[in-house]
């Protein structure tokens, strides 16, 4: 699969669309039992990651359009002791903000349509869990677009990063003047 999404070479601004299109198809045809058992082999290495740096505060991501489903991991992890945050869209062209979150408490739906804690206690998370639509060998992230991240990571101090993604969605794809490489991707095999 990762052949047919990452095309025969890089690909150029104006066929980031049609590879943002042809990964999403391909995410969405995956089989639900496979990324079940891809989404718990994930949410095992971020585990582990966390346990190399133990840092108190992580910003994770509630899922959307097939993205991995880790609310496993993040349970694990609460009980290991970690704060957890999402990210929240106050501003269209502005970084994200990240409000704390606890498994299980209210949610409301922000301007974006994403799911975000209904109380909006900011924090400022030393390291975050951002999700790929796709991502090539350098450790750049394709996401949907929007430059949400981007401009998150190009503040300071800028936090730990691990992108989330499955291994079939690596893609071969130039990176922009503002795009941000990750510290490190996580997939089902492992960190890339």
């Amino acid at each position: 699969m990762t052949r047919d999404l990452a095309q025969s070479g890089p690909v150029d601004g104006n066929s980031k669309a049609r590879l943002r299109k042809n990964l999403l198809e391909a995410r969405a045809h995956l089989d639900a039992g496979t990324r079940a058992h891809w989404d718990r082999a994930i949410g095992a290495h971020i585990v582990a990651w966390w346990q190399g740096i133990r840092a108190p505060l992580l910003a994770v991501y509630w899922p959307l359009q097939g993205e991995p489903e880790l609310s496993a991991a993040y349970c694990a992890l609460r009980k290991l002791g970690v704060k957890l945050a999402l990210p929240v869209v106050l501003k269209k062209d502005a970084p994200l903000v990240f409000a704390s979150w606890e498994p299980g408490e209210a949610m409301a739906t922000d301007g974006m349509g994403v799911a975000v804690p209904a109380r909006l206690c900011q924090v400022q998370p030393p390291a975050i869990l951002i999700p790929c639509l796709g991502f090539n060998a350098q450790r750049f992230r394709l996401g949907y677009g929007g430059g949400f991240y981007d401009r998150t990571l190009a503040t300071t101090p800028r936090p730990a990063t691990v992108g989330v993604a499955y291994a079939c969605m690596a893609a071969q794809f130039d990176s922009d003047s503002h795009d941000i490489a990750l510290d490190k991707i996580a997939t089902e095999v492992g960190f890339m």
